[in-house]
């Protein structure tokens, strides 16, 4: 017994040792720069005013903020109309390339073109496609003579906000299905033989052994695309810059323009709001959603 309690002892010695490097790369890469983040938020730190204390200032600045505000209310908005419909399209298309297709792999590598499109190529692309101009869109719309008069695709704040959308559902939906097809391809095709001589319909099937099965996958995909999403700034820096009138400002995009302008204290501050968000978001998803039994 003693040597046996001395051996599990010593295999967890030896556990904590290969843990141990992840945990000195979590501290030094994100622990760290966190904590250093919400240190400078605590300062009036600009660039030509000397650097004082001001403790909490910068949030008390922001939260009177109307700007943040907006930003705040885009970001939020933003993250509530991409995550359903990427996860919507995201589960169709796995569902899809699950099936013994002919040419399937072809498929999936197609599939993932967009994504593997790096973002930068992807934002100028789409601020292509929506040029007053010369842009595709527009070429669409008089060649199906939909209107007689090019469209301002980025003019309002509605249009350029759906355009976003659009944007940013092409380029990452095909993440989502990756991430749900290899949880499809988990599920033992057993289950479904079984379940189809006991006559259940497709849908039954879906919603009664595909959907509960998937959770935990789903549960993975919701939190890296909602935690991205939150974060966006390349994607409306190129397509949009925040406008029309600031109303495509994003939280990631409001913060960079003070850092872009040398007041760290302020945009360490909206940094966070951002990182706090983040958190919460993904706690919801873990906790109030039940994916943390699911995931343990």
């Amino acid at each position: 017994m003693k040597l046996r309690a001395l051996s599990g002892r010593r295999q967890e010695r030896i556990a904590y040792l290969f843990v141990l490097p992840l945990v000195a790369v979590i501290v030094l890469f994100i622990v760290v720069p966190v904590l250093g983040t919400f240190w400078t938020s605590l300062f009036r730190d600009v660039t030509y005013l000397p650097t004082r204390f001001a403790f909490l200032s910068n949030y008390k600045r922001l939260f009177t903020d109307t700007n943040f505000w907006q930003s705040l209310r885009f970001t939020l908005l933003f993250v509530a109309t991409t995550i359903p419909i990427e996860m919507a399209l995201g589960t169709a298309f796995a569902l899809i390339l699950n099936e013994r297709l002919r040419y399937r792999n072809a498929l999936r590598a197609t599939v993932l073109i967009p994504w593997a499109v790096p973002t930068i190529v992807a934002a100028r692309t789409w601020e292509l496609i929506y040029n007053y101009g010369y842009g595709l869109g527009n070429y669409i719309v008089g060649l199906l003579h939909i209107s007689g008069e090019p469209v301002n695709w980025l003019g309002s704040p509605v249009s350029a906000f759906f355009a976003l959308v659009m944007a940013d559902v092409w380029k990452t939906t095909p993440f989502v299905a990756i991430i749900l097809l290899a949880g499809l391809q988990t599920i033992p095709e057993e289950i479904y033989e079984q379940a189809k001589v006991d006559g259940t319909g497709l849908f039954q099937r879906f919603f009664r052994i595909t959907l509960p099965m998937l959770r935990p996958v789903l549960a993975v995909a919701l939190i890296f695309r909602s935690i991205d999403t939150i974060r966006i700034l390349d994607l409306i820096y190129v397509v949009t810059d925040g406008g029309p009138g600031g109303s495509t400002t994003s939280l990631s995009l409001y913060g960079y323009k003070y850092f872009n302008e040398g007041d760290f204290g302020y945009g360490s501050a909206v940094a966070v709001v951002l990182f706090m968000l983040a958190f919460l978001l993904s706690v919801f998803y873990l906790r109030v959603g039940g994916f943390g039994r699911d995931l343990r």
